[in-house]
């Protein structure tokens, strides 16, 4: 029996939890908006098996940022078969859009016609490289589809987090900022090795100057594509005093030639750590790319509001 109080039995009443109100509520999940362009990542250099798996792993992480994200992967060296061409892609994308319009109308649904670009363009890319981004722009034209382009996805700070990780993974630097442990082989001077030329190197020096503060050693970076360069760069830093060295590629992987890496280790005569792969910063920053774009901003799960 109860009462308008509650149970007779004195039994504790369930009672909803309301809404946390302040700074530190819960935010609500921000959704892409419904028919947002497509997310197509640009993936340069030899298609392959784990090429896919790769980049497939950087849109599975833009994905679980954004719910609703509609992402596809293209590649610039694709086939159209096992591996799709940008271009190809970028088609699909604009063809699909206009099949949804239509299919709403036959709907008796009420629906604006598309605009803007059927796709945001994001090159999976952590430097700039003109070469490869005049393709990227080619295969967009060559599709016929109206897509944006955005710019690479460095210099930033979670690239130097990024790059810190995969040196502590290799062994090579601490991986706490305040250094309580020690690593016996950690290197007290990075090469920074990227490629995309003279520009690409600038650049990389702006996420070496990040990652140095991290790590409390000097960080130069090299271009893998100069002659010269990685060796140069090393003999700089051992005659300033470093004599652990350590390569870092500022890549994250699909770009880079075969056997360059390792030349470059062998020129530099120093270990050398992975590319930045599908390190979790890295599907962040090419989502980041893509709301930056459409200038949505989703709000983290967990963050609070200020």
């Amino acid at each position: 029996m109860s009462s308008p109080t509650g149970p007779a039995s004195g039994l504790p009443v369930r009672m909803p939890r309301p809404r946390q109100s302040g700074r530190h509520r819960r935010p609500e999940p921000v959704a892409a908006p419904e028919g947002a362009p497509a997310l197509v990542l640009a993936v340069p250099g030899a298609p392959s098996a784990a090429v896919r798996s790769q980049a497939e792993e950087v849109v599975s992480i833009a994905r679980s940022e954004l719910p609703g994200l509609e992402a596809a992967i293209g590649f610039l060296d694709g086939d159209d078969t096992e591996y799709p061409t940008l271009a190809g892609v970028l088609r699909q994308a604009a063809a699909l859009r206009v099949e949804r319009y239509e299919f709403a109308k036959a709907a008796g649904r009420e629906v604006a016609e598309p605009q803007g670009p059927a796709a945001v363009v994001v090159p999976l890319l952590a430097g700039p490289d003109n070469a490869l981004m005049g393709r990227i722009q080619e295969a967009i034209a060559d599709s016929g589809a109206s897509a944006e382009l955005t710019d690479v996805l460095g210099p930033h700070p979670l690239l130097a987090e990024a790059l810190h990780v995969r040196l502590s993974e290799a062994g090579l630097a601490r991986a706490d900022r305040a250094r309580l442990f020690t690593v016996a082989t950690a290197a007290d001077g990075i090469v920074l090795a990227t490629v995309g030329g003279e520009e690409a190197v600038q650049a990389a020096g702006i996420t070496g100057m990040l990652l140095a503060a991290r790590l409390a050693v000097p960080v130069i970076a090299a271009g893998l594509d100069q002659e010269g360069s990685v060796a140069a760069v090393a003999e700089q830093l051992r005659g300033s005093g470093s004599t652990q060295l350590a390569l870092a590629p500022y890549l994250i992987g699909p770009e880079l030639a075969e056997g360059l890496l390792d030349g470059a280790a062998k020129a530099a005569d120093c270990p050398v750590a992975e590319p930045l792969g599908a390190y979790p910063a890295v599907g962040k920053l090419v989502l980041s790319q893509y709301t930056t774009a459409l200038g949505i901003v989703p709000q983290p799960q967990g963050a609070p509001v200020r």
